[in-house]
């Protein structure tokens, strides 16, 4: 071979393996962007780059690595299929990102409401709770969300939050053996729903007194409900295993509502939190434009140091 030729394609092939380094896990489809190392785990979910990272939900994971991403949650991952349920695992383990929450699939937020302390709603319940179990070994995920259902009006307050007490407490026993946290979150989508705020959240958790149930403190439906955002968290602190994010209105990303989410992160980073932020909102942009600037809002949040 000519010396000439070997040059040439030395020169093709170390740009070749110089191109592929940030895209080695992931996508062609990839909008490459350098890594950046974010103060707290933020946890994209599916959908959320898919016009950069492609339709295939390994690659839209390892995009989410690739941009510095440290953690994943995926609301559905109890209806996807095990071979999937399994893929995702070992993406997430071999990237090094932490699983977030997936919400335990009992029956729909409003369809078998616990505070009706009635047995066939309560075995719903417990059969997503054992459910549960297996999809979280195969993803490696420590925190389920559970939303206890609808008021039951014909019934005082205090007999209510005793039924859901006890529910709970019958799925802590199915979850605690296995290092399981089940996270209620306190919703604003109706005035239907039984959990409204963090301090009644704190309350169930406390009657339920198990490790394997705590708060998940959504920011964005507790903007909506309560406000004074640091107030009640700090309230609450001690019950609190994960947070969500959203802006307020709108449920897009940081910096598109009124929510000041570079002092909230400041304040949730010098708490010491080791835990995960799900990312559960929309693109306040459509598109791979939108996706970008998804990410410049985080990047601009994070700078609280």
């Amino acid at each position: 071979m000519k010396r000439r030729n070997f040059m040439q394609k030395t020169a093709l092939g170390t740009s070749a393996l110089t191109l592929m380094g940030p895209l080695g896990y992931g996508s062609s489809k990839q909008n490459l962007m350098p890594l950046h190392n974010f103060n707290l785990k933020y946890a994209p979910h599916l959908g959320m780059f898919q016009n950069l990272a492609g339709d295939d939900p390994i690659d839209q994971i390892n995009f989410m690595a690739d941009q510095g991403f440290t953690a994943f949650e995926d609301n559905n991952m109890m209806k996807r299929d095990v071979a999937l349920q399994e893929k995702i695992g070992a993406t997430l383990a071999k990237r090094g990102m932490t699983m977030g929450v997936f919400v335990i699939d009992k029956g729909g937020n409003l369809a078998n409401t616990l505070a009706a302390g009635k047995e066939e709603y309560i075995n719903i319940f417990l059969d997503g709770c054992r459910k549960a179990v297996e999809t979280a070994k195969r993803v490696n995920a420590k925190w389920m969300t559970v939303v206890p259902g609808g008021y039951e009006r014909s019934l005082p307050i205090g007999i209510q939050n005793a039924n859901v007490i006890e529910a709970l407490r019958r799925g802590a026993e199915i979850l605690e053996p296995h290092g399981l946290t089940m996270v209620l979150e306190p919703l604003s989508d109706s005035p239907d729903l039984y959990l409204q705020t963090s301090e009644q959240t704190y309350l169930i958790c406390k009657g339920v007194n198990s490790p394997s149930c705590k708060i998940l403190y959504d920011i964005y439906h507790m903007q909506k409900n309560e406000g004074h955002l640091i107030h009640h968290m700090d309230l609450t602190w001690d019950e609190i295993a994960y947070i969500q994010i959203g802006d307020n209105p709108g449920r897009k990303e940081p910096t598109t509502g009124e929510i000041n989410y570079k002092n909230v992160f400041k304040w949730i980073y010098e708490k010491g939190f080791q835990g995960v932020l799900g990312m559960e909102h929309g693109n306040s942009i459509a598109g791979k434009e939108g996706e970008n600037a998804l990410i410049k809002a985080y990047k601009q949040v994070d700078g609280f140091l």
